[in-house]
């Protein structure tokens, strides 16, 4: 009889245990599919009241529907910046634009305080929204700080100039060395091109990668596969 309780005392405690670790497992789970979606919800309505509380105020109150609706409309500050954006761009290919562009920034240079300033954030954007010579072809490992240790790193471009000279190299590639968890600081390195392996993953995938500190891995595409195979036999 003894043996009988201790027996159910031990199945109840495993049931217990078993049914903890499931509301447990399932809070993860939920947790992990409800915060993606939750934050990118939040960044974006956080995004739409700021740029609103920045435009709708310096809408003429005849062109703002909330005078006639008695309400705000959520993201017509969003449309009146898009559309006045798209137009100064526009504007900007033109002439007129351009000619109108150099005045304006002939007189920011002559501001001691605004000139330091407005070269920097225009050197960030222009970095940020190019689409061709700025960005990085591929993702690469190399050995570093040692031989041993690899890192990922991103390839700018082939090395020209007097570096592979006097470095004593042929062809030599200049790679950027991201840090982790933030990838946009680093190190420029130029590294002999044998030295250097290509990665299938993309630059994204690379950058994901570096961001989670090796958390997120992307998936071995097939022709990895293959040439590993290939390399075997």
């Amino acid at each position: 009889m003894a043996d009988q309780d201790e027996a159910e005392t031990a199945a109840q405690t495993h049931h217990r245990a078993s049914f903890r670790l499931g509301i447990r497992a399932n809070f993860l789970t939920g947790l992990v599919v409800i915060a993606p979606a939750g934050l990118t919800i939040y960044l974006v309505w956080a995004i739409i009241t700021l740029i609103d509380a920045w435009i709708v105020p310096l809408v003429p109150s005849d062109y703002n529907p909330s005078t006639y609706l008695d309400i705000d409309i959520p993201g017509f500050g969003v449309v009146v910046f898009l559309i006045f954006t798209t137009f100064a761009g526009m504007l900007a290919r033109r002439v007129f634009g351009r000619q109108l562009i150099r005045f304006g920034e002939a007189l920011i240079d002559r501001t001691p305080i605004v000139r330091p300033i407005y070269n920097a954030i225009k050197q960030i954007a222009e970095t940020a929204l190019s689409q061709s010579k700025t960005s990085f072809k591929n993702a690469c490992l190399v050995e570093y700080p040692r031989k041993g240790i690899w890192a990922i790193a991103f390839i700018a471009t082939e090395t020209t100039g007097e570096v592979p000279g006097k470095a004593g190299f042929g062809e030599m590639i200049s790679i950027f060395l991201p840090t982790t968890p933030n990838p946009t600081s680093g190190f420029l390195l130029f590294v002999p091109k044998e030295n250097v392996r290509i990665l299938d993953m993309t630059v994204e995938e690379a950058a994901k990668l570096v961001i989670s500190a090796g958390l997120v891995t992307p998936p071995i595409k097939p022709n990895s596969e293959e040439r590993k195979s290939g390399a075997k036999t």
